[in-house]
């Protein structure tokens, strides 16, 4: 495989106010997987990619066995001290997407929100294969992917392939690197898994005045 791109995470360091407050707080879509993956007895849960830690706390929470890992030390420090408020036990881990810091068939289920995206288009074919790496059989993976549809893809960023852009805009993801899919390449990328779903969501906001459509991927798979 060719050269990957240097793996770059939020600076979580300029996020506050509201806009923190959407971060540290669960995703609509993760209660339905809180609520599959109970019906079908996993236990081992990593939230691949923590961030505020809204994810890793609602699924230690409700009785998982939780592991968690991210590049950024401060959202680290941040996640592991809202854990020790709440009581609760996790495994927590500093590190890069592209060589997850866990062992070889370790979890049951994986949660990537607004992660694997930060990379380039070797990185994600990378991450695919750490995914089913860590994944014990019939382990489910839920992630997620920009789209191609999105205002992002059509901005004249740095291009890194033809895939990917760097994401020219000062706030926590400046120059962070933005990978982004259609269906057909979906396919392609996690074709040595059972792709169970595959949707594509569109979220409209304001900004400035001016209003944004950003569209991601929300993909379910399975290890074969």
């Amino acid at each position: 495989m060719t050269d990957i791109i240097e793996s770059k995470g939020w600076n979580w360091e300029v996020v506050s106010g509201d806009f923190a407050d959407v971060w540290k707080t669960p995703a609509s879509e993760v209660y339905y997987l809180l609520s599959r993956w109970k019906q079908q007895n996993k236990h081992a849960f990593l939230d691949f990619g923590c961030g505020l830690g809204r994810h890793t706390i609602l699924f230690a929470a409700n009785g998982f066995d939780v592991s968690a890992f991210d590049i950024s030390e401060s959202s680290i420090e941040h996640t592991s001290s809202w854990a020790k408020e709440m009581g609760l036990k996790i495994n927590i881990k500093q590190g890069d997407m592209l060589n997850i810091p866990f062992e070889d068939e370790s979890a049951e289920c994986i949660l990537s929100m607004n992660v694997i995206s930060h990379t380039d288009t070797n990185g994600v074919r990378k991450i695919a294969d750490e995914l089913k790496r860590v994944l014990k059989q019939n382990g489910e993976c839920y992630l997620t992917l920009c789209s191609k549809e999105t205002w992002g893809y059509k901005q004249n960023w740095p291009v890194v392939d033809e895939n990917t852009k760097l994401r020219d805009e000062q706030g926590p993801e400046y120059m962070v690197p933005h990978f982004y899919a259609d269906y057909d390449l979906i396919l392609e990328l996690f074709k040595s898994f059972d792709v169970l779903d595959v949707k594509h969501i569109g979220d409209y906001y304001t900004k400035d005045g001016k209003t944004y459509e950003s569209y991601h991927w929300h993909i379910l798979i399975r290890k074969k």
